[in-house]
């Protein structure tokens, strides 16, 4: 399946319980007390999957090694803050994604990290209930965009696929159909004949590729009724045809024919394939 573990509900898919619980956290936070009562909400909360640092500098290192799905971070540490976390934070994620929930106690702040990157705030003191909201809230929203990239990329895969089958179906089909045939024959919505193959010109007399030129010694009603198969865009199934040629004698031609059209369901032309039947139509 293309989207493991992912249920559909209407038109929203929606995530398994157990993949947010799964997911990998990293805390920072220089106060181990914070630390402790984040480690301890979350892993009562079910998570199972948590990493906690005091060193601002170890995050980028942490996250380079691990790609956490979250990372909750403290604005206000020594030696290194927040902003600058994320700065280096953005060297890594080169899609743009920062996948950072601050930490502050100062509200002024929140717009600022937002503004640089960061997803969504929690304020200090904690109310836990806020907390585990915002985290579940945005793992959710993570892991799902995570889920619908994979499968836009399988789905882009799996299309590419299908394309190089049919082709190569194509190919194969184009290549049964001449060797049952003396010629195949492609025109396009115009009756310009775009392809041929085979020895149909040099068999009909006929210079430069012009097919059309022929139809002047064919026999009206014949060219008539085939005309009109072609007006109305309909499939033809051995068609005899006849035509005299320069000396005199009378040519039988036998022609298939289906009308072509594009993925917007546009006609573009016909193919068909032609066998010459002279002997066969000949009193016995």
């Amino acid at each position: 399946m293309p989207l493991d573990n992912v249920a559909i509900t209407g038109n929203k898919p929606m995530l398994e319980a157990t993949e947010i619980l799964s997911a990998s956290i990293l805390i920072v936070d220089d106060q181990e007390a914070n630390v402790q009562l984040l480690e301890q909400m979350l892993r009562s909360a079910g998570y199972s999957r948590i990493t906690a640092t005091r060193d601002p500098r170890a995050v980028c290192p942490l996250h380079l090694a691990q790609r956490y799905d979250l990372i909750l971070l403290d604005l206000q540490m020594p030696e290194m803050d927040g902003f600058q976390v994320m700065e280096g934070l953005k060297e890594i994620e080169t899609g743009g994604y920062l996948p950072v929930l601050v930490i502050t106690a100062q509200p002024e702040q929140k717009l600022r990290a937002l503004q640089a990157g960061a997803k969504d705030f929690v304020s200090k003191p904690f109310d836990l209930i806020e907390v585990r909201t915002r985290i579940h809230n945005m793992l959710e929203v993570r892991l799902l965009y995570r889920k619908l990239d994979h499968y836009s990329k399988q789905l882009e895969q799996t299309v590419a696929e299908r394309t190089a089958e049919l082709r190569a179906s194509e190919i194969r089909f184009k290549a049964f159909t001449e060797l049952s045939s003396d010629w195949y024959w492609e025109q396009d919505a115009q009756g310009k004949f775009t392809h041929v193959s085979g020895p149909v010109l040099d068999m009909l007399g006929i210079g430069g590729g012009d097919l059309a030129g022929s139809a002047a010694r064919w026999n009206p009603a014949e060219r008539e009724q085939l005309d009109d198969y072609i007006a109305n865009r309909r499939p033809f199934l051995d068609f005899v045809y006849c035509r005299n040629n320069a000396d005199g004698t009378t040519q039988y031609l036998l022609v298939s024919g289906e009308p072509m059209f594009d993925s917007a369901s546009r006609f573009i032309g016909y193919r068909g394939i032609g066998k010459e039947v002279t002997e066969r139509m000949r009193p016995g």
